[in-house]
């Protein structure tokens, strides 16, 4: 087992998604996952049906406690739904984690569209959270509730990574889930150039916790000293494999099979 991943997000009743899939992503990629967790959802694969946020003083306490003792190679925020959360988990990641690597993904809206984001966090995650980010993991949806235009095609695509790199992220993997269409692309888009990734799409109701896989598969390959490119590769080939081999649980958008093996 190698690499520390702190994961700061909320939690997943249902164990689809959230932290649940943090730790099981970061455990099947031979990490170490430890976790801050920033609220508590009552979810199953049909939606989100409560929440209760976590106090942002014990955010802060999590994050503190693990990174003076066990540490951090990696890290990854997911759900921060309030500008107060937001502004808790930067300052508590400067003082104690600066120049750790960090992957955001960007929690705004939950598959079965429960909004998980406060209105209000979107400036607060816009002007401080991402100009801390190694890399930005956004879906469609979400990157173009931070660039303010349509994402509709793969030029815009490259438009909005584009964009919010000048707001400050390093990179940009830009998910192409939503696009229209039996073919999938996503983008990584960095200083140096772009990577393109396709696939064909795979049939699949068994689609939830897919962004919080990826993001934290790609921190733990991040945290293993794995370049960004290979880091991203190993994630997405993970999470097909994952999507391919689901169990079929639930009535709604299902969870993956986080127990697959890819190459490491």
């Amino acid at each position: 087992m190698k690499g520390r991943v702190l994961i700061v997000a909320g939690s997943d009743s249902g164990g689809g998604a959230g932290i649940q899939a943090d730790i099981k992503a970061v455990t099947a990629m031979n990490g170490f996952a430890a976790t801050a967790i920033t609220a508590l959802t009552a979810q199953n694969t049909q939606g989100v049906h409560g929440v209760v946020p976590v106090d942002p003083a014990f955010i802060a306490q999590q994050i503190e406690v693990v990174l003076t003792d066990i540490g951090a190679d990696a890290l990854k925020t997911g759900m921060l739904h309030s500008a107060e959360v937001i502004g808790t988990v930067v300052s508590a990641l400067k003082k104690h984690a600066g120049g750790v690597p960090l992957v955001v993904d960007p929690v705004m809206v939950a598959k079965g569209g429960h909004r998980l984001l406060l209105t209000e966090a979107e400036t607060a995650l816009r002007d401080t959270l991402l100009p801390m980010a190694a890399l930005l993991t956004p879906n469609l949806p979400e990157a173009e509730v931070l660039v303010g235009f349509p994402v509709r095609v793969e030029a815009d695509m490259r438009r909005a990574a584009e964009k919010l790199m000048s707001f400050g992220a390093q990179a940009v993997l830009m998910k192409g889930g939503h696009l229209e269409g039996d073919r999938l692309v996503d983008l990584l888009v960095q200083k140096s150039g772009v990577d393109r990734f396709e696939d064909t799409r795979i049939p699949s109701r068994s689609t939830h916790g897919t962004g919080c896989t990826l993001a934290s598969a790609t921190a733990a390959g991040l945290a293993q000293k794995m370049s960004l490119r290979d880091a991203v590769a190993r994630a997405r080939s993970y999470v097909r494999r994952a999507i391919e081999t689901a169990p079929g649980f639930g009535q709604g958008h299902g969870p993956l099979n986080h127990a697959v093996t890819v190459e490491r």
